[in-house]
């Protein structure tokens, strides 16, 4: 997952605590509707102007807008894992897994 990405499933979790719609959302930052969809879906960014209403609407500090590594589904953090393992070392592979075994444990 890239940074547009997480950003974008930043915004569109915060943006349903609040109940608003995408439409709502662009009216109170000036964007077209249009906009929010493309930013939520890891498509483009914004300027930080923008960056700055949507922290002041959910009432958060900008970096937290960046903040969305702990609500990954488990199918995306698996699948992330089997990427991180088809390139490891089989050093690193049975490092992984003894750190693993030991915080589940």
């Amino acid at each position: 997952m890239n940074s547009l990405q997480i950003f974008g499933r930043r915004l569109k979790e915060l943006r349903k605590q609040r109940k608003l719609t995408q439409e709502q959302l662009a009216e109170l930052v000036d964007l077209d509707p249009k906009q929010i969809c493309r930013i939520e879906n890891g498509g483009c960014f914004t300027t930080f102007d923008t960056l700055e209403k949507i922290a002041k609407i959910f009432n958060v500090k900008i970096y937290d807008l960046f903040y969305c590594e702990h609500k990954q589904p488990k199918d995306a953090l698996i699948k992330e894992m089997n990427e991180i393992f088809k390139s490891a070392s089989d050093e690193n592979i049975e490092l992984i897994y003894k750190i693993v075994t030991a915080v589940v444990r």
